[in-house]
C-alpha cells in the first residue's frame, strides 16, 4: 500500500572520518534507489573536514540533499514531503522542562 511506504530516508555519516569516491558513489546510488521507490534521501552529519576534503578532491555531491544533523535532516524531510507528524527531539529534551 502506498500510504505505508517511507517518504524519506536519512543517512547519517557522522561516524565517517573519510568520504572517498566509493562512499560518495554509494551514497548517490542509495539516494537514487530510494528515489525510485518514491522516497527523498537526506545525508546528515558530514564532518566539516570531510566536506572540505570532498570539495577539494572535486567529488560531486551537489545532487545529494544534506543537513547539518539529524534534527535538521528530519525538518528538511518534513518540509519536502509535507509530513507534519510530531517527532520527539533527538536531543532528549522534555517539553522545555528543566531537570
Amino acid at each position: 500500500m502506498v500510504a505505508d511506504r517511507a517518504r524519506g530516508v536519512i543517512i547519517d555519516v557522522a561516524a565517517l572520518d573519510v568520504l572517498d569516491s566509493f562512499a560518495s558513489c554509494t551514497l548517490h546510488n542509495l539516494a537514487e534507489m530510494a528515489g525510485l521507490r518514491g522516497a527523498t534521501t537526506v545525508v546528515v552529519g558530514i564532518n566539516p573536514d570531510v566536506a572540505f576534503a570532498t570539495v577539494r578532491l572535486g567529488m560531486q555531491m551537489d545532487t545529494l540533499l544534506t543537513a547539518l544533523d539529524l534534527d535538521d535532516g528530519l525538518a528538511l524531510l518534513d518540509r519536502l514531503t509535507g509530513s507534519r507528524q510530531h517527532r520527539p527531539s533527538v536531543s532528549g529534551a522534555t517539553n522545555g522542562a528543566s531537570r
